[in-house]
């Protein structure tokens, strides 16, 4: 568990310790009050020190924190801690200055979306808690993604965010790029994702009863069908997309794994920016960088790796390196 998160149970913790009235806290009470509860929900936690607990009344104590008044009274050798005001609490106050800078800079994220088609809301909402906490403005972007809402088909994305949410069945019009001719089906959408500054849509097409992967600038048009929605139960679409680069997962394609030999030149790209999750180093000498992916094999793949031109050789296996120095062949008659 992350410590900022670990740090958000103690004060908590020690808020409730600081306010009760009902039995009094020394140094060591509030230790074990706060081991006791973060023993609860991480049962490997090794539990604060003495540093640690510090800190942590300090901060409460501080203006970026809460202000707290906390008093430390002497009964004998020890001190029993206590807000001076009972009624007081953490939960009762304004978010403190570190908060203040953590929504802040998850603004800028969400910001991300603003001026797309259909998420025209997000301007909104960022105004409404900008203004009902008085964040400081930030006039100077400091992050930005690659997107484009120029991108055909964009202005779906709303709509079809909302029908997975809302578990809304769809009559689909669709050109698919190797027709000439739209197709018509209905589709149970379950999920949305972005490749290569593109947006795709899976869902469970109802004719084939197998997930379809819907391009968006593909899309003709689409309304809500009154056709039951069945819901996703087998398809973990985080798994979905392990075994796979980029959205398109072959029928019955089964997990290969690929070598590959990089040259030095290419070598701390690839090392520092794995093609693949499953990426492993086999090897690394002056012939070059070898690796291993466990891969199903697609178009994406292919693409990636002849992207990389003459910095990589295909070691094995031998029919998919015959595949790829095929369409190589293809490449070198265009331009002779």
């Amino acid at each position: 568990m992350a410590t900022n998160k670990h740090a958000q149970i103690r004060y908590k913790i020690l808020d409730s310790c600081f306010r009760n009235t009902g039995r009094t806290y020394t140094f060591e009470d509030l230790m074990n009050a706060c081991n006791d509860a973060l023993a609860e929900i991480d049962p490997k936690s090794n539990g604060i020190s003495v540093r640690t607990l510090r800190d942590d009344i300090a901060f409460m104590e501080s203006e970026i924190g809460w202000s707290a008044e906390i008093e430390r009274i002497k009964i004998g050798k020890k001190a029993i801690y206590r807000y001076q005001d009972p009624n007081f609490s953490i939960n009762n106050q304004p978010l403190n200055q570190t908060e203040l800078t953590q929504i802040n800079s998850a603004l800028e994220i969400i910001s991300r979306f603003d001026g797309m088609p259909q998420f025209s809301w997000v301007n909104e909402i960022v105004t409404k808690i900008n203004n009902g906490f008085e964040l400081k403005e930030n006039s100077d972007s400091v992050i930005s993604f690659d997107s484009n809402q120029y991108l055909k088909g964009i202005e779906y994305l709303g709509e079809l965010f909302n029908a997975i949410l809302n578990c809304k069945t769809l009559n689909m019009v669709y050109k698919p790029f190797k027709s000439e001719n739209s197709i018509n089906f209905i589709l149970h959408p379950y999920y949305l994702k972005q490749y290569n500054n593109r947006w795709f849509l899976f869902g469970l097409n109802d004719e084939y009863k197998s997930i379809s992967n819907i391009a968006l600038d593909r899309i003709v048009k689409f309304e809500i069908s009154k056709t039951k929605y069945i819901k996703n139960k087998n398809i973990d679409f985080k798994e979905y997309f392990e075994d796979i680069i980029g959205v398109t997962r072959p029928e019955n394609g089964k997990v290969i794994t690929l070598e590959l030999l990089f040259t030095n030149d290419e070598a701390p790209y690839i090392l520092t920016k794995p093609i693949h999750g499953s990426q492993k180093k086999k090897k690394h000498d002056e012939n070059g960088l070898l690796v291993s992916i466990d891969i199903i094999p697609n178009i994406e793949l292919e693409r990636l790796i002849l992207s990389f031109g003459e910095n990589v050789k295909i070691i094995s296996p031998k029919a998919f390196s015959n595949k790829l120095k095929h369409r190589i062949e293809k490449l070198t008659k265009q331009y002779n």
